[in-house]
């Protein structure tokens, strides 16, 4: 008899529940606000320039969680060690401002920033761990040179609010590929 109680008023919250998930608004559509984001999707080789060291590496981009984020897995070396980062890229349209995240295996505390995109470029600010560890202002920005060319670029922010370069990484674009699309080697 206990269990037909039990069995009963799991019946009841699971109908509730389920006509709550149906009455809810559909979620957020991908927006013309990130073709910008859509068109960096693909392999792209990278060379990292960094206080007069060069390394090499590789970042993949792809649309992911529903075509509302852009994600980035980044493989590759610095001084010698291996690394890894992933980012998550998308548009804000609360903020009116384009939103990301970025962690990778040299830190614990993740890198959070806002900005401004367009064709051409894509400027980001936000707070990640300095090298002493506490809290730094940095600016990020990428300009598209072409389809398969951009120019990453890092700069600390003083607390003069002055720019610091802190490291260049140009990407060639190897492979491209649209949403779940086989990429294509491109000549």
């Amino acid at each position: 008899m206990r269990s037909m109680h039990w069995l009963g008023i799991v019946v009841v919250c699971g109908s509730l529940f389920a006509a709550e998930a149906r009455a809810q608004p559909p979620g957020p559509k991908p927006g013309p606000e990130l073709e910008h984001l859509k068109s960096m999707v693909g392999v792209w080789n990278a060379t990292v320039k960094v206080g007069g060291s060069e390394s090499k590496g590789r970042m993949t981009y792809h649309m992911g969680l529903g075509g509302l984020w852009l994600e980035s897995q980044f493989e590759g070396e610095f001084g010698g060690m291996k690394f890894s980062g992933h980012g998550f890229d998308t548009y804000d349209p609360a903020k009116k401002k384009y939103v990301g995240v970025w962690v990778d295996s040299m830190e614990t505390s993740p890198f959070v920033m806002e900005g401004d995109c367009n064709k051409d470029s894509h400027t980001m600010y936000g707070e990640g761990p300095g090298p002493d560890g506490k809290p730094t202002k940095y600016k990020f920005v990428t300009e598209i040179k072409d389809k398969n060319h951009m120019v990453f670029k890092l700069y600390s922010v003083d607390k003069d609010g002055k720019d610091q370069e802190g490291m260049t990484i140009d990407y060639e674009r190897l492979f491209e590929s649209s949403g779940g699309v086989r990429p294509r080697r491109l000549k």
